[in-house]
């Protein structure tokens, strides 16, 4: 424990800039991974458990893509369309089966794929650390706020990961296709006894949250290593900030997402051998005080 390297910090404004534009990073990551494992939850009751496996793939596709391309853009829409083309195929193919079934059930189905998806990634890409590389649009002196150092590159991170908020919480809110998908959750049978292919709507709820993860993964490709199983840590954490925000809750999911992030950030610095606990004994004293999350719905 390290109180007075923390307290150093919060009085040093280049200090505390620094390690909130830190935490920012992680947050904004852990939010498109967290808010996709949160809408599949939320439409489909099932607990996803191989959703770290869709940021390892989006971070994979993105550094191919890179490689063969040369375009950032063209990496990052990789990753994405890639891992939403996958998630369909496997909600189709594997999940749908399993819909309705015990949970137990589902988890092990979803373990079983987590394996599965590691060891392709071991055969195609090798199992030794890759890394993507920073583009060289990136490839620029940082920017000095208040005498904090903040990457320009972690600026698109953090816009990219908001426009990606704006965009799912106005489309699901306001949208026809979003008031459809938010009927099914509610109410598939009323749904399907309307006409709509419910099937269309689990599928493409499915695909949106890879494409979610994909992105995550692609944009945490230039700053971050790639090797198979990558996805394992950032899933354990997106379940903690969705039980944190609460279940099905894309609001909650950015909130619970921020606050993990500022939690790692500043918490290596005061407790550098404590950082993973702080995150369960926060989620810890959030369950305890609002057992459905600081947004969560009582059901009924």
């Amino acid at each position: 424990m390290d109180l007075d390297a923390l307290a150093s910090c919060l009085t040093s404004p280049a200090c505390l800039v620094t390690q909130t534009t830190s935490g920012l990073i992680i947050g904004m990551l852990l939010f498109l991974v967290a808010v996709g494992l949160t809408l599949i939850f939320g439409v489909l009751k099932v607990v996803n458990f191989s959703h770290g496996a869709f940021y390892m793939f989006g971070a994979y596709f993105a550094m191919t893509a890179y490689q063969l391309t040369g375009s950032f853009a063209l990496a990052i829409l990789s990753g994405a369309v890639g891992t939403a083309l996958l998630g369909l195929i496997f909600e189709r193919a594997f999940m749908s089966r399993v819909y309705g079934s015990d949970v137990l059930m589902q988890l092990l189905v979803c373990y079983a794929f987590v394996l599965i998806f590691d060891d392709v990634v071991r055969m195609i890409w090798g199992p030794e650390f890759r890394s993507m590389g920073m583009p060289a649009a990136f490839q620029v002196p940082p920017l000095f706020i208040a005498g904090g150092v903040v990457p320009p590159y972690y600026l698109l991170l953090i816009g990219v990961a908001l426009v990606a908020a704006v965009v799912l919480g106005l489309g699901l809110a306001r949208s026809r296709v979003g008031k459809v998908i938010r009927a099914a959750a509610h109410n598939p049978g009323m749904v399907s006894a309307l006409g709509i292919n419910t099937g269309l709507i689990y599928g493409g709820v499915f695909a949106l949250g890879g494409m979610l993860a994909g992105l995550a993964g692609a944009l945490a490709a230039p700053v971050r290593s790639l090797t198979p199983g990558m996805g394992f840590s950032v899933l354990i954490e997106s379940f903690i900030v969705t039980v944190i925000g609460g279940m099905g809750s894309i609001l909650g999911a950015l909130i619970g997402a921020l606050l993990i992030g500022l939690i790692r950030s500043f918490g290596s610095l005061g407790f550098p051998l404590f950082t993973e606990g702080l995150m369960y004994l926060f989620m810890v004293i959030v369950l305890v005080s609002r057992p459905t999350g600081l947004f969560g719905k009582e059901v009924a």
